[in-house]
C-alpha cells in the first residue's frame, strides 16, 4: 500500500508541467509541496523559473525531453526583502540553468512565495535582506509563525555579527564622514581650491 500511495503522488506531481501559478492545485499550496525548477532569470519582479517535472521511469510513461520549454513560474523568496546587494548575491548564486527546489507557501495573483532552498534564510544570515511579513499567509496561523521565527533568527545573527545592512562603521569610518560633512571644513577646502587656482 505504501508504494501504491508513492506511486499516486509522484504521478500527480510528474503529470503537469506547471507554466504558472494559477495551474497549481491548492491542495498542493496548502500542504506545501516542494517543487524542482531551472532557474530561467533573476528579475525585479522575482525569480523566474520553468518547472521541471519529476520524472520517474517506472511510473512515468513521457520522457522528460516531452516537456517542451515554455513559460516560467513567477516566484518571490516568502518572508524576505532583498536590499540591492541581495539581489546581486542572488544573480551570482542562482545562475541559469541551475535547479533549484521551490517548498510553496503561498500564491498571490500569479506570484508564488517560496522557500528556495535555503536561499530565504542565507540571505537574512549575511545581512543581505530584512525578514518582511509573509504574504498570502493569514498572520495567526501555525505555519505562519514558524516560518517566521526561523527567518526572524537568521535576521538575529546577521545583526549581531554586525553583517550587510547591519555592518557598523569603523572610527575611522565615522572621522572621515564627519570630516566630509562639516560645513567649516568643506568651505575651506573650496577656499583652498580657489587660491590654488589664481
Amino acid at each position: 500500500m505504501a508504494v501504491a500511495g508513492v506511486i499516486v503522488i509522484a504521478r500527480s506531481i510528474r503529470i503537469t508541467k506547471f507554466q504558472a501559478a494559477s495551474e497549481i492545485p491548492v491542495r498542493f499550496i496548502e500542504g506545501n509541496v516542494s517543487l524542482r525548477g531551472k532557474v530561467r532569470s533573476i528579475t525585479e519582479r522575482g525569480i523566474e523559473v520553468e518547472h521541471v517535472p519529476i520524472y520517474l521511469p517506472i511510473i512515468s510513461p513521457h520522457k522528460q525531453d516531452d516537456y517542451a520549454s515554455t513559460s516560467p513560474l513567477l516566484v518571490r523568496l516568502a518572508g524576505v526583502e532583498l536590499t540591492p546587494e541581495g539581489k546581486t548575491w542572488l544573480q551570482k548564486n542562482l545562475v541559469p540553468p541551475q535547479t533549484v527546489w521551490l517548498k510553496l507557501i503561498s500564491r498571490e495573483d500569479n506570484m508564488l512565495h517560496c522557500l528556495v532552498y535555503c536561499m530565504n534564510e542565507e540571505l537574512l544570515r549575511l545581512g543581505l535582506a530584512r525578514s518582511a511579513p509573509i504574504a498570502g499567509l493569514p498572520p495567526g496561523s501555525p505555519l505562519y509563525w514558524r516560518l517566521h521565527k526561523r527567518l526572524h533568527r537568521a535576521e538575529v545573527k546577521a545583526e549581531k555579527k554586525g553583517r550587510g545592512l547591519w555592518k557598523k562603521e569603523g572610527l575611522w569610518e565615522r572621522a572621515s564622514k564627519a570630516l566630509k560633512d562639516n560645513p567649516l571644513l568643506r568651505l575651506m577646502g573650496r577656499i583652498f581650491r580657489r587660491t590654488r587656482a589664481e
